[in-house]
């Protein structure tokens, strides 16, 4: 038996999966955000933003069968039936939990992408691939002024269905209008209307956005 355990739960942990057979190996991709920007007669400088989430990635079968040769214990659960239960997951659109004992490998992700086959020689069996991505609660930046007339910059969770959309944004590095509709509306797609708001602050293209640009959020 190998020392490793891996488990997928989700949040509630009302439902779990141990996987009955440890993947060979995980591959993590680790990156960071850059935005390459031309500026008229100076050139091309690059702006650092943000790391990116973490990628993760595995591969392994549900076996029909337990074998003491590869098998981390003997009452498996059904492979088709594990299946369903990863595929409803995705349907949730909800993050779950990724815990690979003995390691640093923990905590929310995503699931990105399941692929799922039975192959000739391997009756019953399911092998399978799976992408997650780390998850992290959305953050925003929210504008208020004091009664002095002050602004304030209030950092904190975004939850698009307790709160009320802030009156202005300040953009940061890495931000796209997509994401400050995102963070700001809850809804990515409404940046056309972010846009036709600040068209006058932001210009005719609505890619080049500028930190530091102060942006009226529509209601």
């Amino acid at each position: 038996m190998a020392s490793l355990e891996f488990w997928l739960k989700t949040i509630d942990e009302k439902e779990w999966l141990w996987l009955p057979v440890n993947p060979e190996q995980v591959s993590v991709k680790s990156s960071h955000g850059y935005e390459d920007i031309q500026v008229t007669q100076l050139g091309e400088y690059t702006v650092i933003g943000e790391a990116a989430l973490k990628e993760y990635s595995f591969a392994s079968f549900f076996p029909r069968d337990y074998h003491p040769g590869y098998c981390e214990y003997e009452n498996l659960p059904d492979p088709w039936a594990t299946v369903e239960k990863i595929e409803s997951w995705m349907r949730s659109r909800r993050p779950i939990r990724l815990d690979i004992t003995g390691t640093k490998l923990k905590g929310l992700v995503t699931l990105r992408s399941f692929q799922y086959s039975e192959r000739a020689g391997n009756p019953g069996d399911v092998f399978f691939e799976l992408e997650l991505k780390e998850y992290k609660e959305m953050q925003f930046r929210q504008v208020e002024t004091t009664g002095s007339g002050k602004a304030m910059v209030i950092t904190g969770e975004y939850r698009p269905d307790t709160k009320t959309p802030p009156a202005a944004y300040i953009v940061i590095p890495g931000d796209t209008l997509w994401k400050i509709a995102q963070r700001t509306l809850g809804n990515g797609d409404r940046w056309r209307e972010v846009y036709t708001a600040n068209q006058a602050v932001i210009g005719k293209d609505p890619n080049r956005i500028i930190p530091g640009q102060k942006l009226v959020i529509p209601s």
